[in-house]
């Protein structure tokens, strides 16, 4: 008996409470790995009486399907930053094609071919004509 309940009981119950907690966690996959532990137990619960090794299946379960299937899954539901061409100018020198001013939100550079719309980091007002390095991109 664990806490006055015949182990099978105990064993689903804790399986439905591990997924229900899953299901209602905004970002995923954060108790399904002891609902699979539970499972492994309530299948331990029905071939033996032993509670310790219920428990040691529970925790083996749990930490197998945690270290194999995380990584896995992390992959595919975990939204990710996806690199774009843009991103290689980065570092990379451009000329000034309209006076940059952050005050007035006005300024463009050409680089690579094309025309992007730039802002001065320092906000400093930087002349048409000029050169100026990459830091960053946004948007």
């Amino acid at each position: 008996m664990l806490f006055g309940i015949p182990p099978v009981f105990f064993w689903l119950g804790a399986m439905v409470v591990f997924a229900l907690v899953e299901a209602l966690t905004p970002s995923a996959l954060i108790s399904i790995w002891f609902s699979a532990g539970s499972l492994g137990a309530l299948i331990a619960a029905c071939l033996t009486g032993n509670i310790w090794i219920q428990v040691a299946v529970f925790l083996v379960v749990s930490c197998a399907a945690f270290a194999l299937l995380r990584p896995l899954a992390r992959k595919y539901f975990t939204p990710g930053t996806h690199r774009t061409n843009a991103d290689r100018l980065v570092g990379q020198e451009a000329v000034v094609t309209e006076t940059i001013d952050n005050e007035n939100t006005t300024g463009a550079v050409y680089i690579d071919g094309k025309t992007w719309t730039a802002r001065s980091e320092d906000g400093d007002v930087i002349a048409r004509g000029s050169m100026v390095t990459i830091v960053r991109m946004e948007g």
